[in-house]
């Protein structure tokens, strides 16, 4: 934390930045996990011989607002119906969209608990 105070910021301004990245993150592996639950639940009604409609319908009422769209839920649907087994997302390849990991979360907590003292 001294590093980003000495770079000008104020002390306060660190703390509240780096409370907003653990909630900002802690929403994010919520979300994801959210994501992956729903996509058990497609992979059960898939077997369970429920068309893509029909699971989306359900998941609406179980989820309501939080409900996968009714793209990536039909995705996943056919993904399942062809034979993917697994519910989580393919390796992509490039730069990922965040960098958001285990280890930064860290950093970030250490900081914070320096900062408290």
């Amino acid at each position: 934390m001294s590093i980003l105070v000495s770079t000008g910021f104020d002390e306060p301004v660190v703390r509240y930045c780096c409370l907003c990245m653990v909630v900002f993150s802690n929403l994010v592996t919520f979300a994801i996990q959210e994501n992956i639950e729903q996509r058990y639940a497609i992979k059960f009604c898939m077997k369970l011989n429920k068309s893509a409609t029909e699971t989306f319908a359900s998941l609406t009422e179980a989820y309501e607002d939080v409900t996968l769209s009714r793209t990536m839920v039909f995705k996943w649907h056919k993904a399942f119906k062809e034979g993917q087994e697994n519910v989580e997302d393919d390796p992509h390849s490039g730069r990922p969209i965040s960098s958001t990991n285990d280890q930064n979360v860290e950093v970030v907590r250490a900081v914070m608990v320096k900062a408290a003292d």
